[in-house]
């Protein structure tokens, strides 16, 4: 590892909706606490939540695919290591019997938990993201990086976002 390993997650029994994306970048390796970004912000923007919400983790556990920064690439940080998820996501997965929804973010998320669907690119899940439903909800990463595909894509913030915000506070919403 071309770090210290320092795992980031995020997650209590109780948890109803588990996030689950590549890897923790850069400053949330060095803050240890998940989402602690521009990505973050974006995301909490996209699920129409504020940060106390967000970091509850009676509501949303934080689940990466690879628990530790992998390190920079050429074009960004590096894909998640990939004996993380194969060794670590069921077992967490069953102490989080609540969990209602998974957001899946990102292609590496996507790739993993969505292996079986005949959609095959992101843009594709995002498209179809019903048929997924209700237990995942594919969504593009929210990194600043990806606003190019968001601009060419208007039809993601005006027909997806409002969907997930509902899913969310459906889940969240006490009964």
């Amino acid at each position: 590892m071309p770090h210290e390993p320092r795992p980031v997650l995020a997650a209590a029994r109780a948890a109803k909706i588990a996030i689950i994306g590549q890897a923790p970048g850069a400053r949330v390796h060095a803050t240890g606490k998940t989402w602690d970004d521009a990505s973050g912000k974006q995301l909490r923007r996209w699920l129409g939540v504020n940060e106390e919400t967000f970091y509850d983790e009676r509501h949303f556990a934080m689940l990466p695919l690879g628990f530790c920064y992998p390190g920079k690439g050429k074009s960004g940080d590096l894909p998640p290591r990939p004996e993380c998820a194969p060794l670590w996501h069921g077992q967490l997965l069953d102490l989080l019997p609540n969990i209602r929804l998974k957001l899946l973010i990102g292609t590496y998320a996507q790739d993993y938990y969505l292996k079986d669907s005949t959609a095959t690119t992101l843009t594709e899940r995002v498209q179809t993201f019903e048929n997924f439903l209700p237990h995942q909800f594919p969504l593009p990463h929210p990194s600043p990086r990806n606003g190019f595909w968001i601009r060419r894509n208007p039809w993601f913030e005006k027909s997806v976002l409002p969907k997930l915000r509902k899913s969310v506070r459906d889940i969240l919403s006490p009964h």
